[in-house]
């Protein structure tokens, strides 16, 4: 450890404490304007708007997700336990506030950030994140939040274009405009349908898909900003059935590669083995195109060439599936000697590999910050020989004020649901967090059964139109980046 670095991670810490007990002081209780809230909301529906006497328009009904929307971003129906009726106790939050989180413009841009210049190596793990945690320093939880949004980017480039291919042109709803896609990434199941089943559903039956892409920040005031320029390798989760058919092959695989192979290891060592779904989504390669592998290291050092002498890092992010894949990656990158730190920030990712694997990630120098939600089964599994790799950051669905407590095990995973929880994380022993910026449309988007009641029906009298189509700042309505 360098001498330099201790009075920085010292004061981040010192920084996080301060912040903790002023915001934690300054959640209280507006449980009186609640009864204003709901008579208002009652004039409202039963006579105008309140504006010009103007009729109100019928509002869309919220609740689970049309099939418009982004299905495939849900486990599978079977994970979802039947909802009894729970009682709701009021939030702790006041009218103002309401109407300020459910407002478009609060996911309108990033949060203001800090210059964290000459911090960044200890935000991109160069000490396991120690001290950071917990409490969970400000400038730690916009850097999560931000590749959070890195995956939902991911995310959206799939939906909009399922049939994608290699060589293709690509779309990316990319939310910082300070960095640019450089490459699509496509990943390729080493399983396949009978050929009967894959005429009748060609959709079902493609082997090869979009699951993320490469960016570089290009922006020079976001780059002086940050310290360094930012390399992002963002992976969404499972989306396709022969994706679902690799998620549940279970057995361990030898982890070997071109890094491992050349190494001199002990043969009283044992070989480091991973998940075979897995492995075979990051090794296997197409129809005349290469492996995810293959793609994210030539892409990586293409780049790394083109920046050579200049101060740069590495980041892979990823959700469920995708937050598997970000460990390979990570791995590997390391193992081949990249020079810049490589640090991981998954969400809601499976266990990858065995100890042996674990140890071995973490010899190499990748650092990893898993994002881990108490109800989420994701991380559990696979339960046998299996062992988590990095350090976790924990959070708890049910400290959230907007969520249902007993929300259901689709709404536990989404990505959507992690990206808010972080936002609102102080501290294991902190409520949440009073002033969390980002807008819970996109929950209601995503997860509107799972939202509670009073927040559902205070967007019904807002008239927000809640199908995926019209609301301001979605994913849809943001602007579109192409790569050949």
């Amino acid at each position: 450890m360098s001498t330099a670095a201790a009075p920085a991670a010292s004061s981040l810490l010192r920084q996080a404490v301060t912040t903790t007990t002023t915001q934690a002081a300054g959640n209280r209780v507006h449980l009186k304007n609640l009864e204003q809230l709901f008579r208002n909301r009652g004039a409202v529906q039963s006579g105008s708007d309140g504006a010009g006497g103007a009729p109100v328009q019928p509002v869309v009904p919220v609740g689970r997700k049309t099939s418009q929307q982004a299905p495939l971003l849900r486990l599978p129906s079977f994970l979802a336990r039947a909802r009894g009726e729970v009682r709701e106790e009021p939030p702790n939050v006041s009218p103002r506030r309401l109407e300020r989180v459910l407002s478009p413009a609060a996911s309108d841009g990033p949060s203001p950030r800090g210059n964290i210049a000459a911090s960044w190596r200890q935000l991109h793990g160069e000490h396991d994140w120690r001290g950071l945690l917990d409490p969970l320093h400000p400038d730690l939880r916009r850097e999560i939040v931000r590749y959070g949004e890195f995956v939902d980017a991911a995310y959206g480039a799939f939906l909009a274009q399922p049939d994608a291919a290699p060589g293709g042109r690509v779309r990316v709803p990319l939310h910082d405009g300070a960095y640019r896609v450089t490459a699509p990434l496509f990943a390729t199941s080493s399983v396949g349908l009978p050929t009967w089943l894959a005429a009748a559903a060609p959709c079902a039956g493609q082997r090869t898909s979009l699951v993320g892409y490469v960016s570089v920040c290009d922006c020079p005031a976001e780059v002086r900003r940050m310290g360094r320029r930012d390399i992002v390798i963002a992976l969404r989760g499972t989306c396709t059935v022969l994706e679902w058919a690799e998620n549940v092959r279970a057995g361990l695989v030898p982890a070997t590669d071109a890094a491992s192979a050349s190494a001199s290891a002990s043969p009283d060592e044992p070989t480091p083995k991973v998940e075979c779904g897995f492995w075979n989504l990051y090794k296997t390669a197409g129809d005349g195109s290469p492996s995810l592998s293959e793609m994210v290291m030539s892409e990586v050092r293409r780049l790394l060439n083109k920046y050579e002498g200049e101060e740069v890092s590495i980041t892979v992010t990823g959700h469920s599936l995708g937050a598997a894949l970000a460990v390979l990656i990570a791995d590997e990158l390391a193992g081949r000697g990249a020079p810049a730190p490589v640090a991981v920030f998954s969400f809601g990712g499976p266990r990858v590999g065995d100890r042996a694997f674990a140890a071995r990630v973490e010899a190499r120098g990748a650092r990893v910050l898993r994002m881990v939600n108490a109800h989420d089964v994701v991380p559990r599994f696979p339960p046998a020989r299996y062992a988590d790799v990095g350090r976790e950051l924990r959070l708890d669905s049910r400290a959230s004020p907007y969520l249902r407590p007993d929300a259901d095990a689709a709404c536990c995973h989404d990505l959507e649901a992690y990206i808010h929880l972080v936002d609102g994380f102080l501290g294991s022993h902190c409520p949440f967090r009073a002033n969390a910026k980002r807008s819970i449309l996109r929950l209601l988007e995503n997860q509107g059964g799972n939202v509670k009641q009073l927040y559902i029906s205070k967007a019904m009298d807002m008239r927000i139109c809640l199908d995926g189509v019209d609301i301001p700042g979605s994913p849809r309505a943001l602007g579109r980046v192409e790569v050949a």
